[in-house]
């Protein structure tokens, strides 16, 4: 089944962690991000079509730990390649300016930038 994304994607070689925003326990990890959705790893199925409410935290360029809340909605969930674990795909409804932020940084991060001339 092929799918045309308007958003490219972009795949994170490591993992950050995804929390519950209201209980505080780890959901999964961030597989990859575009600014209106994100593909969560986690260890058990989650439910299509609910609503969550996640938290990322990101360590911050002075090394503290920031937080970055999301409302989302679970629009595909499917076993992985991996044995227990599940991929699935999220809707992000008004992702907050940080989260917009977190893409950058991540893009950049994960970016081949050419090498400048030495003069």
């Amino acid at each position: 089944m092929v799918i045309d994304r308007r958003i490219q994607r972009h795949q994170l070689t490591g993992f950050l962690g995804v929390l519950n925003r209201f209980t505080g326990k780890p959901i999964g990890y961030l597989g990859n991000v575009s600014e209106g959705g994100l593909m969560l790893i986690s260890q058990l199925p989650l439910l299509v079509g609910a609503d969550f409410e996640l938290r990322l935290q990101v360590p911050g360029p002075d090394g503290e730990l920031q937080l970055v809340d999301l409302t989302a909605r679970c629009l595909w969930c499917i076993e992985d390649v991996s044995p227990q674990c599940y991929d699935s795909g999220f809707m992000l409804y008004q992702p907050p300016a940080q989260y917009l932020v977190l893409i950058d940084s991540l893009r950049e991060y994960f970016s081949f930038l050419p090498l400048q001339a030495s003069a």
